[in-house]
């Protein structure tokens, strides 16, 4: 009997599992490729436009899919559904608190410039816990934390 209830619990156990990665595999940061992107109610070109974004490289959470469609989340929590053909790999981040940028991946390099809340940055390459980013005229060096967007 207590070996019965064992197995049982592996069982459940297991299975729960399962479900919680499987529920987190299809959350990947995505951008926009074009300038002008329709977000619709629904997975077709047959549902109403929502809205329409209008800028190009924005990061987009990646929360469902259905055939060539993508439901997303913005960084203001907005939803519905992209065609696919309008989305990349996830090339930039938004920074949720003003950070610093700085010339080298250290808190110890000379600072370059002063990044606000709510900018959008290209991302060049990660190491470790920094991201090379560009943003219009500065480019540099920003610690991960404290920005939206990066898988």
């Amino acid at each position: 009997m207590k070996i019965k209830n064992l197995i049982n619990n592996i069982f459940i156990f297991s299975l729960l599992i399962l479900f919680i990665t499987s529920s987190n595999a299809g959350e990947i940061f995505v951008s926009l490729k074009k300038n002008k992107v329709n977000v619709r109610y629904g997975p077709s070109f047959e549902s109403d436009i929502k809205y329409v974004y209008k800028k190009i490289n924005l990061p987009l959470k990646q929360i469902d899919k259905k055939e060539n469609f993508r439901r997303i989340i913005d960084f203001k929590n907005n939803s519905g559904w992209i065609h696919i053909s309008q989305l990349k790999k996830s090339n930039s981040v938004i920074a949720t608190k003003d950070k610093v940028l700085f010339k080298k991946p250290t808190s110890f390099a000379k600072p370059v410039a002063q990044i606000k809340e709510g900018r959008l940055l290209i991302i060049e390459k990660c190491e470790q816990n920094w991201c090379r980013i560009t943003s219009e005229e500065f480019e540099g060096w920003i610690k991960t934390d404290n920005i939206w967007g990066l898988n």
